[in-house]
Protein backbone atom coordinates (compact mmCIF):
# COMPACT_ATOMS: atom_id res chain seq x y z
CA UNK A 1 0.00 0.00 0.00
CA UNK A 2 0.88 3.24 -0.81
CA UNK A 3 1.58 6.49 2.39
CA UNK A 4 -1.54 8.62 2.02
CA UNK A 5 -2.78 11.79 3.48
CA UNK A 6 -5.96 11.73 5.54
CA UNK A 7 -8.33 14.42 5.62
CA UNK A 8 -12.00 14.32 7.98
CA UNK A 9 -14.45 16.38 6.43
CA UNK A 10 -17.23 17.69 8.33
CA UNK A 11 -19.23 19.37 5.66
CA UNK A 12 -20.41 18.13 1.94
CA UNK A 13 -18.49 21.77 0.52
CA UNK A 14 -15.39 21.17 2.61
CA UNK A 15 -15.64 17.04 1.15
CA UNK A 16 -16.14 17.58 -2.17
CA UNK A 17 -13.15 19.63 -3.38
CA UNK A 18 -11.05 17.34 -1.35
CA UNK A 19 -12.67 13.91 -3.26
CA UNK A 20 -12.23 16.26 -6.26
CA UNK A 21 -8.54 16.14 -6.48
CA UNK A 22 -6.98 13.31 -9.16
CA UNK A 23 -4.99 10.82 -6.32
CA UNK A 24 -8.06 10.86 -3.80
CA UNK A 25 -10.53 8.19 -2.44
CA UNK A 26 -13.05 8.67 -0.42
CA UNK A 27 -13.67 6.76 3.11
CA UNK A 28 -16.31 5.73 4.38
CA UNK A 29 -17.06 2.22 5.96
CA UNK A 30 -13.59 1.57 4.36
CA UNK A 31 -14.25 -2.51 3.27
CA UNK A 32 -13.83 -1.74 -0.29
CA UNK A 33 -10.77 0.80 -0.14
CA UNK A 34 -8.84 -1.17 2.06
CA UNK A 35 -9.53 -4.42 -0.03
CA UNK A 36 -8.54 -2.39 -3.16
CA UNK A 37 -5.64 -0.88 -1.64
CA UNK A 38 -4.46 -4.37 -0.77
CA UNK A 39 -4.43 -5.46 -4.25
CA UNK A 40 -2.82 -2.72 -5.67
CA UNK A 41 -5.42 -1.69 -7.52
CA UNK A 42 -6.29 1.29 -5.92
CA UNK A 43 -3.40 3.49 -4.69
CA UNK A 44 -4.77 6.91 -3.31
CA UNK A 45 -2.32 9.78 -2.17
CA UNK A 46 -5.18 11.41 -0.42
CA UNK A 47 -7.88 9.62 1.86
CA UNK A 48 -11.02 11.70 2.83
CA UNK A 49 -13.26 10.44 5.58
CA UNK A 50 -16.59 11.65 5.38
CA UNK A 51 -17.90 9.70 8.33
CA UNK A 52 -18.14 12.62 10.24
CA UNK A 53 -20.81 14.39 7.84
CA UNK A 54 -24.01 15.32 9.63
CA UNK A 55 -27.34 13.97 8.39
CA UNK A 56 -26.15 11.47 6.01
CA UNK A 57 -26.87 8.30 8.63
CA UNK A 58 -30.64 8.73 8.54
CA UNK A 59 -33.91 6.21 8.19
CA UNK A 60 -36.85 8.00 7.42
CA UNK A 61 -40.19 6.69 6.18
CA UNK A 62 -43.70 8.21 4.75
CA UNK A 63 -46.62 7.87 2.88
CA UNK A 64 -44.52 8.99 -0.07
CA UNK A 65 -41.07 7.29 0.33
CA UNK A 66 -38.56 5.36 2.38
CA UNK A 67 -35.22 7.59 2.66
CA UNK A 68 -31.95 6.20 3.42
CA UNK A 69 -29.06 7.98 4.61
CA UNK A 70 -25.98 7.05 2.17
CA UNK A 71 -24.01 6.69 5.65
CA UNK A 72 -26.73 3.89 7.16
CA UNK A 73 -24.73 0.62 7.49
CA UNK A 74 -26.15 -2.36 5.78
CA UNK A 75 -26.80 -3.74 8.75
CA UNK A 76 -28.81 -1.26 10.38
CA UNK A 77 -30.69 -0.84 7.11
CA UNK A 78 -31.11 -4.58 6.54
CA UNK A 79 -32.86 -5.00 10.39
CA UNK A 80 -34.98 -1.52 10.53
CA UNK A 81 -39.10 -2.13 10.67
CA UNK A 82 -39.19 0.84 8.16
CA UNK A 83 -37.17 -1.16 5.39
CA UNK A 84 -38.99 -4.18 5.51
CA UNK A 85 -41.97 -3.21 5.60
CA UNK A 86 -41.83 -0.11 2.56
CA UNK A 87 -39.25 -2.88 0.35
CA UNK A 88 -38.66 -6.04 1.27
CA UNK A 89 -36.37 -7.05 -1.29
CA UNK A 90 -33.68 -4.31 -0.12
CA UNK A 91 -33.76 -5.69 3.00
CA UNK A 92 -33.69 -9.44 1.61
CA UNK A 93 -30.47 -7.87 -0.73
CA UNK A 94 -28.52 -6.85 1.80
CA UNK A 95 -28.99 -9.88 4.15
CA UNK A 96 -27.28 -11.85 1.47
CA UNK A 97 -24.82 -9.34 1.26
CA UNK A 98 -20.89 -10.31 2.13
CA UNK A 99 -20.89 -11.65 5.76
CA UNK A 100 -22.17 -10.20 9.18
CA UNK A 101 -18.85 -8.73 9.59
CA UNK A 102 -18.52 -6.54 6.37
CA UNK A 103 -22.73 -5.72 6.68
CA UNK A 104 -21.70 -4.02 10.50
CA UNK A 105 -19.29 -1.77 8.78
CA UNK A 106 -19.83 -1.51 5.52
CA UNK A 107 -22.70 1.67 3.95
CA UNK A 108 -24.97 1.94 1.77
CA UNK A 109 -23.09 4.40 -0.53
CA UNK A 110 -20.20 2.41 -0.52
CA UNK A 111 -21.87 -0.63 -1.31
CA UNK A 112 -23.82 1.29 -4.38
CA UNK A 113 -20.00 2.17 -5.52
CA UNK A 114 -18.22 -1.13 -5.10
CA UNK A 115 -15.82 -1.94 -7.64
CA UNK A 116 -16.44 -5.08 -9.64
CA UNK A 117 -15.08 -8.54 -8.28
CA UNK A 118 -13.53 -9.51 -12.24
CA UNK A 119 -10.64 -11.63 -10.50
CA UNK A 120 -8.26 -10.18 -13.74
CA UNK A 121 -8.91 -6.92 -12.33
CA UNK A 122 -7.59 -7.33 -8.95
CA UNK A 123 -4.74 -8.75 -9.63
CA UNK A 124 -2.34 -6.18 -11.57
CA UNK A 125 0.83 -7.60 -10.95
CA UNK A 126 -0.85 -11.16 -12.67
CA UNK A 127 -2.76 -9.01 -15.31
CA UNK A 128 -1.76 -5.89 -16.01
CA UNK A 129 -4.31 -5.48 -19.54
CA UNK A 130 -7.55 -4.21 -17.80
CA UNK A 131 -9.61 -1.35 -19.58
CA UNK A 132 -11.45 -0.68 -16.15
CA UNK A 133 -7.56 -0.10 -14.62
CA UNK A 134 -5.63 1.48 -17.37
CA UNK A 135 -7.57 2.65 -20.19
CA UNK A 136 -6.59 0.92 -23.60
CA UNK A 137 -4.35 -1.35 -22.29
CA UNK A 138 -7.07 -4.38 -23.17
CA UNK A 139 -9.29 -7.18 -21.41
CA UNK A 140 -7.20 -10.17 -19.72
CA UNK A 141 -10.98 -11.52 -19.10
CA UNK A 142 -11.91 -11.65 -22.62
CA UNK A 143 -9.53 -14.70 -23.34
CA UNK A 144 -9.43 -16.09 -20.40
CA UNK A 145 -11.99 -18.28 -17.79
CA UNK A 146 -15.47 -16.39 -17.72
CA UNK A 147 -17.59 -18.36 -15.63
CA UNK A 148 -18.55 -15.20 -13.26
CA UNK A 149 -18.64 -12.65 -16.49
CA UNK A 150 -21.23 -11.15 -17.70
CA UNK A 151 -23.53 -12.08 -20.83
CA UNK A 152 -25.27 -8.33 -20.73
CA UNK A 153 -24.18 -4.80 -21.59
CA UNK A 154 -20.80 -6.05 -21.89
CA UNK A 155 -18.39 -5.04 -24.56
CA UNK A 156 -15.04 -5.36 -26.42
CA UNK A 157 -13.74 -3.63 -23.75
CA UNK A 158 -15.01 -5.09 -20.78
CA UNK A 159 -17.19 -8.14 -19.89
CA UNK A 160 -16.74 -7.48 -16.14
CA UNK A 161 -19.73 -8.34 -13.92
CA UNK A 162 -21.22 -5.86 -11.69
CA UNK A 163 -20.98 -7.45 -8.48
CA UNK A 164 -23.50 -6.14 -5.53
CA UNK A 165 -27.40 -7.07 -4.18
CA UNK A 166 -28.88 -3.69 -3.00
CA UNK A 167 -28.54 -2.29 -6.18
CA UNK A 168 -30.00 -4.35 -8.29
CA UNK A 169 -33.37 -4.27 -5.97
CA UNK A 170 -32.48 -0.23 -5.95
CA UNK A 171 -33.01 -0.61 -9.57
CA UNK A 172 -35.80 -3.38 -10.12
CA UNK A 173 -38.15 -0.63 -6.95
CA UNK A 174 -36.89 2.56 -9.22
CA UNK A 175 -35.69 4.39 -6.64
CA UNK A 176 -33.54 7.07 -7.16
CA UNK A 177 -30.12 8.19 -5.87
CA UNK A 178 -29.37 11.72 -4.16
CA UNK A 179 -26.32 13.22 -5.04
CA UNK A 180 -25.56 16.65 -3.08
CA UNK A 181 -28.39 18.37 -4.48
CA UNK A 182 -29.30 16.78 -7.75
CA UNK A 183 -31.15 13.62 -8.20
CA UNK A 184 -30.73 10.44 -10.34
CA UNK A 185 -32.91 7.21 -11.20
CA UNK A 186 -31.09 4.59 -9.70
CA UNK A 187 -31.28 2.65 -13.79
CA UNK A 188 -29.47 5.59 -15.02
CA UNK A 189 -26.57 5.64 -12.53
CA UNK A 190 -24.66 2.91 -13.74
CA UNK A 191 -23.00 3.24 -16.61
CA UNK A 192 -22.37 1.11 -19.47
CA UNK A 193 -18.57 -0.13 -20.27
CA UNK A 194 -18.91 0.65 -24.38
CA UNK A 195 -15.32 2.35 -25.25
CA UNK A 196 -15.06 3.54 -21.47
CA UNK A 197 -15.34 0.70 -18.79
CA UNK A 198 -12.92 3.05 -16.11
CA UNK A 199 -16.01 5.18 -15.90
CA UNK A 200 -18.65 3.06 -13.90
CA UNK A 201 -20.81 5.53 -12.34
CA UNK A 202 -22.09 8.74 -13.45
CA UNK A 203 -20.43 10.53 -11.07
CA UNK A 204 -18.44 13.70 -11.55
CA UNK A 205 -15.26 14.38 -9.66
CA UNK A 206 -15.94 15.39 -6.35
CA UNK A 207 -19.59 14.14 -6.42
CA UNK A 208 -20.93 12.08 -3.18
CA UNK A 209 -24.06 9.97 -2.88
CA UNK A 210 -25.76 11.48 -0.15
CA UNK A 211 -29.09 9.23 -0.06
CA UNK A 212 -30.81 6.45 -1.54
CA UNK A 213 -34.82 7.31 -2.10
CA UNK A 214 -36.82 4.77 -2.84
CA UNK A 215 -40.86 6.06 -3.81
CA UNK A 216 -43.80 3.80 -2.01
CA UNK A 217 -45.75 1.92 -4.10
CA UNK A 218 -47.81 -1.74 -3.80
CA UNK A 219 -45.03 -3.40 -5.65
CA UNK A 220 -42.52 -2.07 -3.83
CA UNK A 221 -43.82 -3.30 -0.70
CA UNK A 222 -44.92 -6.60 -1.94
CA UNK A 223 -41.05 -7.29 -3.47
CA UNK A 224 -38.33 -10.12 -2.78
CA UNK A 225 -34.66 -10.94 -3.73
CA UNK A 226 -33.44 -14.02 -4.78
CA UNK A 227 -29.97 -15.22 -4.38
CA UNK A 228 -27.85 -18.03 -6.37
CA UNK A 229 -24.73 -18.49 -6.05
CA UNK A 230 -21.53 -20.99 -6.08
CA UNK A 231 -21.87 -21.22 -2.13
CA UNK A 232 -24.17 -21.06 0.38
CA UNK A 233 -22.91 -17.46 2.41
CA UNK A 234 -20.20 -14.78 1.65
CA UNK A 235 -20.12 -15.24 -2.26
CA UNK A 236 -21.27 -12.98 -4.79
CA UNK A 237 -24.68 -13.88 -7.43
CA UNK A 238 -23.89 -16.31 -10.17
CA UNK A 239 -27.84 -15.49 -10.77
CA UNK A 240 -29.51 -13.21 -8.82
CA UNK A 241 -33.63 -10.93 -9.18
CA UNK A 242 -35.56 -8.31 -7.36
CA UNK A 243 -38.80 -8.73 -8.17
CA UNK A 244 -42.03 -6.60 -7.07
CA UNK A 245 -45.36 -6.98 -8.00
CA UNK A 246 -49.00 -5.54 -7.94
CA UNK A 247 -51.78 -6.66 -9.41
CA UNK A 248 -55.25 -5.03 -10.20
CA UNK A 249 -58.57 -5.66 -8.75
CA UNK A 250 -59.51 -8.26 -11.39
CA UNK A 251 -56.30 -10.16 -11.10
CA UNK A 252 -54.14 -8.96 -13.88
CA UNK A 253 -50.90 -7.45 -13.38
CA UNK A 254 -51.12 -4.17 -12.67
CA UNK A 255 -47.17 -3.03 -12.19
CA UNK A 256 -44.23 -5.47 -12.14
CA UNK A 257 -40.29 -4.41 -11.40
CA UNK A 258 -38.08 -7.09 -12.50
CA UNK A 259 -33.69 -6.90 -11.95
CA UNK A 260 -30.79 -8.76 -12.68
CA UNK A 261 -28.03 -9.50 -11.31
CA UNK A 262 -24.81 -11.94 -11.43
CA UNK A 263 -25.28 -11.41 -15.40
CA UNK A 264 -24.65 -7.81 -16.25
CA UNK A 265 -21.88 -5.44 -16.36
CA UNK A 266 -24.59 -3.18 -14.38
CA UNK A 267 -27.67 -4.09 -12.61
CA UNK A 268 -30.12 -5.14 -15.49
CA UNK A 269 -33.53 -3.62 -15.44
CA UNK A 270 -36.15 -6.58 -17.35
CA UNK A 271 -38.33 -3.74 -19.42
CA UNK A 272 -38.82 -6.44 -22.03
CA UNK A 273 -40.16 -8.95 -19.31
CA UNK A 274 -41.83 -6.51 -17.39
CA UNK A 275 -44.00 -5.37 -20.78
CA UNK A 276 -44.78 -9.06 -21.39
CA UNK A 277 -46.54 -9.27 -17.97
CA UNK A 278 -47.93 -5.80 -17.70
CA UNK A 279 -51.81 -6.46 -17.88
CA UNK A 280 -52.28 -10.01 -18.26
CA UNK A 281 -53.31 -12.51 -15.87
CA UNK A 282 -50.51 -14.25 -14.08
CA UNK A 283 -51.45 -17.94 -15.50
CA UNK A 284 -48.08 -20.52 -15.40
CA UNK A 285 -48.01 -20.35 -19.16
CA UNK A 286 -47.72 -16.35 -19.04
CA UNK A 287 -44.94 -16.72 -16.50
CA UNK A 288 -43.27 -18.65 -18.35
CA UNK A 289 -43.22 -17.55 -21.60
CA UNK A 290 -42.25 -13.58 -20.38
CA UNK A 291 -39.23 -14.96 -18.21
CA UNK A 292 -37.44 -16.54 -21.15
CA UNK A 293 -36.91 -13.00 -22.04
CA UNK A 294 -34.73 -12.39 -19.39
CA UNK A 295 -31.80 -13.32 -21.03
CA UNK A 296 -33.14 -11.42 -24.31
CA UNK A 297 -29.80 -10.03 -26.02
CA UNK A 298 -27.25 -12.13 -24.14
CA UNK A 299 -23.66 -12.81 -25.35
CA UNK A 300 -22.61 -15.52 -23.68
CA UNK A 301 -19.15 -17.24 -23.41
CA UNK A 302 -17.97 -20.90 -23.01
CA UNK A 303 -17.77 -21.05 -19.16
CA UNK A 304 -21.14 -18.85 -18.56
CA UNK A 305 -23.38 -20.38 -20.61
CA UNK A 306 -25.13 -21.94 -17.37
CA UNK A 307 -26.23 -18.35 -16.84
CA UNK A 308 -28.86 -18.22 -19.79
CA UNK A 309 -30.74 -21.36 -18.22
CA UNK A 310 -30.60 -20.16 -14.33
CA UNK A 311 -31.93 -16.41 -14.89
CA UNK A 312 -35.69 -17.14 -16.61
CA UNK A 313 -35.99 -20.03 -14.02
CA UNK A 314 -34.85 -17.40 -11.11
CA UNK A 315 -37.01 -14.82 -12.69
CA UNK A 316 -40.23 -17.32 -12.81
CA UNK A 317 -39.60 -18.29 -9.08
CA UNK A 318 -39.55 -15.42 -7.94
CA UNK A 319 -42.70 -14.31 -9.48
CA UNK A 320 -44.35 -17.05 -8.19
CA UNK A 321 -43.31 -16.57 -4.84
CA UNK A 322 -44.62 -13.03 -4.69
CA UNK A 323 -47.58 -14.63 -6.22
CA UNK A 324 -48.19 -17.35 -3.75
CA UNK A 325 -48.20 -14.94 -0.98
CA UNK A 326 -51.55 -14.14 -2.05
CA UNK A 327 -52.89 -17.84 -1.52
CA UNK A 328 -51.03 -17.75 1.89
Amino acid sequence: MRDFAYHRATTLEQAGPLAARAESAILAGGTTLLDLAKCDVVRPAEVVDITHLPGLADIRADAESLHLGALVRMAAAMRHVAVRAACPAVAQALALSASAQIRNMATLGGNLLQRTRCAYYRDPASFPACNRRTPGSGCAAAGGVTHHHALLGTSEACIATYPGDLAVALVAVGAVIEIGTRWMPAEDFFLLPGETPHREFALEPGEIVTALCIPASAASRRSAYLKLRDRASYEFASVSVAAGLELAADGTIADVRLALGGVATIPWRLHAVEAALTGRHPTPATLREASLLAMQGATPRPDNRHKLDLAPRLVHRALEQLLQGDAA
